[in-house]
Formats: structure tokens, sequence, C-alpha cells
């Protein structure tokens, strides 16, 4: 059971104030509170809050064993956070999250180009309001653009941003990755992008605004595919799993089952020959460099696959482990979480959650591990405005109404 932490967050003392849903806003947040910070989510009364709250099929239960509004996908982006029930569209509730705004370091929110600015909380007015304030806008394709007023979902922006032209069988239909990749990584760009721009403030007293896009993210990191384009004008293509720059380094068909093999360099294929007891292959012209294996990859990989057709996974997994060739098994989510590896890493995080069937749910916990200020687990997945007069009481704001 993951109980709450009594070392300090690095975070600790930053007030952030969440004006985002879905998963890109939330992401980034939620890691801004594993880190410390104080994060207050407001949530839409006339919408039940968050939209994932109602992303079933799969719910946290009551105790009575109803069904909550904690989605797993909720809880998988707004844990370390407090839900704060507020009407935007009401005089009311938009002096509640300016007067918020203006005890915070950090306000984030992902409404389209200009949709705040009838609440007076768009970036313009609460910047230059509070000029040291750090304020990140995300949206689909940006703040500037001819496509600046597109909505913005993560499906759209992996079609948009090109990723979904490499992914999936060669002969096969463009793929998504299995899960919104683009949204995440999105918020992984906004968490930097918030973390340089405090870092500007602290030392400067000026805070600014961070603009950025769900596409703009998703093609940043086309990384080696992407800038195989740009050097040689080529349109990369779908593999399915094989790699554009490295040969082998794909799934195989072993007697009972896929592995991945991975062979990073020429030595490592010498030693892979060598396993496969081919080892004059290893000395063939057409295969003894990398570079030599990419041009000759049609002939060279139906030959490895009929040879680890008649292997073992167990067995090839282990002589190549023997012989430091990167290889491994191709696991389902449950073999992976339930992995001693994942166990060893604390991969998985139990958390405390009154009112809930069980007393607790169980999240994806965050991989970074920090020696002197580690990762917080606080505060589950918030109920919907479960902390509404809480925040309201302790920022002055306890008269106001929502």
């Amino acid at each position: 059971m993951t109980v709450e932490s009594e070392t300090a967050g690095a975070l600790d003392g930053l007030v952030v104030l969440d004006l985002s849903r879905i998963l890109a806003g939330p992401t980034a947040t939620q890691l801004l509170g594993d880190l410390g910070a104080t994060v207050i989510k407001i949530e839409n009364p006339k919408t039940g809050g968050d939209d994932t709250r109602g992303w079933g099929p799969n719910y946290a239960l009551n105790e009575d064993g109803t069904r909550t509004d904690l989605s797993a996908y909720f809880m998988a982006a707004n844990r370390n956070k407090q839900s704060v029930s507020v009407d935007l569209s009401t005089p009311d509730g938009q002096a509640i999250v300016q007067k918020l705004a203006a005890r915070a370091d950090v306000v984030i929110e992902n409404y389209k180009p200009g949709g705040l600015k009838k609440y007076g909380l768009d970036h313009a007015t609460l910047c230059a309001a509070h000029p040291a304030l750090v304020y990140c806008s995300i949206s689909g394709f940006g703040q500037t653009g001819p496509n600046r007023d597109q909505p913005g979902y993560d499906l759209m922006a992996q079609g948009y941003g090109g990723i979904m032209s490499l992914t999936g069988e060669p002969d096969g239909q463009p793929m998504k990755v299995g899960v919104g990749i683009a949204d995440v990584m999105c918020g992984m760009y906004a968490t930097i992008g918030i973390l340089a721009a405090l870092r500007h403030r602290d030392a400067t007293g000026e805070g600014q605004h961070i603009d950025l896009s769900l596409v703009d993210a998703q093609m940043a990191w086309l990384i080696n595919e992407g800038t195989n384009y740009l050097t040689s004008g080529k349109l990369p293509v779908r593999r399915g799993n094989a790699h554009p720059n490295i040969v082998p380094y794909e799934a195989f068909a072993c007697c009972d089952g896929h592995v991945l093999v991975a062979v990073g360099n020429d030595a490592q294929f010498a030693r892979f020959c060598d396993v496969l007891g081919c080892p004059e292959m290893a000395a063939d012209a057409r295969f003894n460099t990398n570079l030599a294996r990419i041009e000759n990859r049609d002939v060279l990989i139906p030959q490895i696959a009929d040879r680890l057709s008649r292997i073992t996974k167990a067995d090839l997994i282990a002589r190549l482990n023997a012989v430091k060739v990167p290889v491994g098994p191709i696991n389902t989510v449950a073999e992976a979480l339930h992995s001693d590896q994942a166990q060893a890493r604390g991969v998985v995080q139990e958390m405390a959650a009154p009112g809930v069937e069980g007393g607790a749910v169980r999240l994806l916990g965050n991989p970074l591990k920090l020696s002197r200020t580690p990762v917080r687990y606080d505060r589950p997945p918030p109920r919907f405005g479960q902390d509404t007069e809480a925040v309201l009481r302790e920022f002055g704001l306890s008269d106001d109404k929502t």
C-alpha cells in the first residue's frame, strides 16, 4: 500500500491551476502533482466534470458495488489533484477562477485558441495582470497557423503529423499507436516547458506564455524517420515491426510464439549467427555490415525467420542473452505489469481511496526515481468536485459562489 510521503517534493509550494481536461493537459499536471505541486483541477458542473470521467467501460466501484465517476481512463492522468466544481459560464465562476489564477504560479488550459477570452481567463489577460505567471496553452494545432481553429484529438494529430503513415504492416492500413501517445507526449513537452519557464521566472521574475500543439509535438517525435526524410527526400514506409536503420531489428516467430530480436551492431550480428549455427552468414559480404544488411534485408530476413522457426522462445532468449545479443519477449499488459521487473521498480502503485470498493485504487506509477525529492502519491484521483469547499476556504473564497 502506498502511503503519503513525508519527504518534501521538488515542486512543493508551487500552485498549478488546471483548466485542462482529457489527456494531454492532465498528463502534464499529474506529473507536476507527483513532484509535489498543489494542483487545483477546475471541472464543469454542467457536464459532470472532465469528459474522461465517463469514458468507460472500466470504473472504480463504490463500496456497495455501484459505479463511481472514477473511470480507469480518468484515473490514469488525475492523481495528486484537487477537484473544484466551477461554472466558467457564470460571472461568479469566472471571478473565482480569476482569483485562483492570481494565487497560482502556473495556469494550464486546452481550450480552443481564444476560447477563454470571453471569461477573462486567456493568457493575454492573466499574464498582463500577473506578470510572473507561467501560462501554458495546449491545442490541436497551436495558437497560430491556418488550422488554429481546428479541434484537437489524438487520432487526428497522429494522422496529420505523419506517425500513422509509418505504423502498421507494409501492405496493411495505416495504424495509430495503441494508446493516446500524441496526447501523452504533448503533456510531457508541456511539463518540460513549464519547468523551463519557472526557472526563468525564478531568475528574472518574468512569467511567459507557452503555446504547444498536439500536432507540433507529434511531428517533433518523428525523430529519425522525420530526419531520414529531410536528409534523403525519400518518404519513409511502413515496415511493421522492422526498423528503417537497423537489421535485424524486429519480431520473429519461434516454434511456440514470437520474440523480439534487436541486433544493434556487426559484432552482435556475428554472435547472433553463431547461435543460429550459421557463422558463414556473418562473413557474407551481403550481410557483414549493417548497411549491407539494410540493402539486402529482403534476402536476409527470410533466412533468419526460417532458422528461428525451429527454436523455442525460451531457448532462443536464453542463448542470445548468454552472448549479450538483445532479445526479449512480447508481453501482454498483464505479463508486463506482473513481471518481477515491474514489481521491483514500483510500476504499479496502490493508493488508499476511501469509499471505493476495497478501499484502494491501483494505478501506473511515475517512472521518475529521484534520490532527494522522490515522487509523491498523496492524493488518489478525486471524485468530481470533492475539494470545492476546502480549496475555496483555503484561498479565502469560501463566501464566493460556484
